[in-house]
């Protein structure tokens, strides 16, 4: 009974080894590297929208602290 319990034991250890081995070999390919990227370049994207939204609150903010008024922003 025990050598079945540690069999069963063996070929779940071996199931998941070989599902985590194969999505390695997948990401490392050619497919995996676009992946990647396209999450590197999508963060990226959003980290400069976050940040020009941030910006243009700032010069709200400054604008209406100093008094300027949003129509001379255009006669610059």
């Amino acid at each position: 009974m025990k050598r079945i319990v540690w069999m069963g034991i063996g070929v779940a250890i071996g199931v998941i080894a070989f599902r985590k081995i194969t999505q390695a070999q997948a990401a490392i390919g050619p497919e995996g590297l676009n992946r990647a990227v396209a999450r590197l370049a999508d963060g990226v994207y959003d980290f400069a929208d976050a940040v020009r939204a941030g910006m243009n609150e700032r010069e709200v903010d400054l604008r209406s602290a100093l008094g300027i008024a949003e129509s001379d922003a255009g006669s610059r």
